[in-house]
């Protein structure tokens, strides 16, 4: 069931934003002539608890939707960056913890009708603050901290703004068998 790409064309080329043009051709032979595909490197996101056992969430202002979103920690992952190491740097930049113990929960694909990227998730436990936060030019992060039953009220009252997000915070539950 798999298209054949005949020909592709970038219309866009900027640090975050690559999109291409494709000429596909399906299996029962119909000729797709514009499908669009947005090009992203791969992600990382972190379901992180602190060595008190408090989930750590960060809030912060996103333009897409104008709006001021609590999120779990995320990022891009580095040209030849590992995914673990990208996961344990972009924690220590912003929120200033430190973990070392990690586990790969889930692999999600954003939206892959029109993306062609992964994003990986980690479930972190026994962090420690070590540092304060070293946030990029464009970031204005605030930590929060949430208990386990915090936590499942903020999914239950509809918090969290990222879909990706959710998800992970799903997985992890499961996974720290705190579901019910």
């Amino acid at each position: 069931m798999q298209w054949e790409t005949l020909s592709s064309e970038y219309l866009v080329r900027a640090p975050w934003a690559v999109l291409r043009k494709d000429v596909c051709r399906m299996p029962n032979g119909h000729i797709v002539p514009e499908y669009y595909v947005l090009e992203y490197p791969d992600w990382v996101n972190m379901v992180a608890l602190t060595a008190d056992n408090r989930f750590i969430l960060v809030r912060q202002y996103r333009h897409g939707v104008k709006q001021n979103v609590l999120e779990i920690p995320g990022g891009v992952i580095d040209p030849g960056e590992d995914a673990v190491e990208a996961a344990r740097r972009e924690l220590l930049e912003e929120t200033g913890y430190r973990f070392d113990i990690i586990e790969e929960i889930s692999t999600l694909f954003p939206n892959p009708a029109t993306s062609d990227n992964k994003t990986t998730t980690y479930l972190l436990t026994g962090g420690v603050k070590v540092q304060e936060q070293q946030l990029d030019d464009q970031e204005e992060i605030e930590v929060v901290l949430a208990s386990p039953p915090e936590l499942k009220q903020l999914l239950l009252d509809n918090q969290f703004g990222q879909a990706l997000h959710t998800a992970a915070l799903f997985y992890a539950l499961v996974k720290l068998d705190l579901l019910a």
